[in-house]
């Protein structure tokens, strides 16, 4: 049995979690017990919340969640977006020389983020590139909200046609997977923390799976927390 928290990007990351991943690895023995916003900054004691963040506040809060669950069966794992990641992230230079292999470039990242993390309790996860590549896993299935639009729902499926995976879709600023989407339906971008995690769960975390490899490989290690003797407890040293 393992005890989980998750430390996310933003709020669609958050319900994602909750309605998705929580179900999910409960099967295996991994129990969700939150996903915490990442910290951005702090002002006159006040914590700020959510978003594309500079590495030292964001480590910084990463820490204290660490410090506080610090204790045997409790392991802690991130989900945040490739896409707008800021060059202070550890690794980030080195990574930037790999675009021509994302999946390579993300696996950089993530091995230079847990090396400065320093913590046998944490699972990085970065995700490629963004949320709302995994949506292209069927976007036919933003139906959900779209019905009255098959042309643009069309013109999405045919971006998803010519990538052999979502997670290979670029990170451009205005080809980015939510770019894309918000370029033929507008209005998804006020409805993505809620509707992103919908069409997700409508498409079925099988077929995201299937399609997206890097993050099935970290599903798959977070099902294999629930089997894996608990890190070592240094409390107990």
């Amino acid at each position: 049995m393992c005890h989980l928290y998750l430390y996310v990007e933003g709020q669609t990351e958050q319900t994602f979690a909750d309605t998705v991943l929580k179900p999910h690895l409960a099967q295996f023995g991994v129990y969700l017990m939150g996903a915490v916003l990442a910290e951005f900054g702090r002002k006159k004691g006040k914590v700020y919340r959510g978003g594309v963040t500079p590495y030292d506040p964001f480590r910084r809060g990463l820490a204290n969640m660490l410090k506080q669950h610090d204790r045997s069966g409790v392991v802690i794992s991130t989900m945040v977006d490739l896409y707008a990641l800021l060059k202070d992230f550890p690794g980030w230079e080195e990574a930037d020389g790999l675009r021509q292999d994302p999946r390579l470039r993300v696996a950089r990242l993530e091995e230079r983020f847990a090396a400065d993390v320093g913590n046998p309790r944490f699972v990085p996860y970065i995700q490629l590139h963004e949320f709302e590549a995994m949506l292209f896993a069927d976007p036919g299935q933003l139906a959900l909200f779209y019905h009255d639009k098959p042309r643009e729902l069309a013109a999405l499926q045919m971006i998803a046609d010519a990538h052999t995976s979502p997670e290979l879709i670029d990170d451009g600023k205005t080809t980015a997977p939510s770019e894309r989407i918000i370029a033929q339906l507008p209005d998804y971008e006020g409805a993505k923390p809620v509707g992103g995690p919908q069409v997700a769960e409508l498409i079925g975390l099988d077929v995201l799976r299937a399609k997206c490899q890097h993050f099935s490989q970290w599903v798959e290690r977070l099902e294999e927390l629930g089997q894996a003797p608990a890190p070592p407890d240094p409390t107990q040293a």
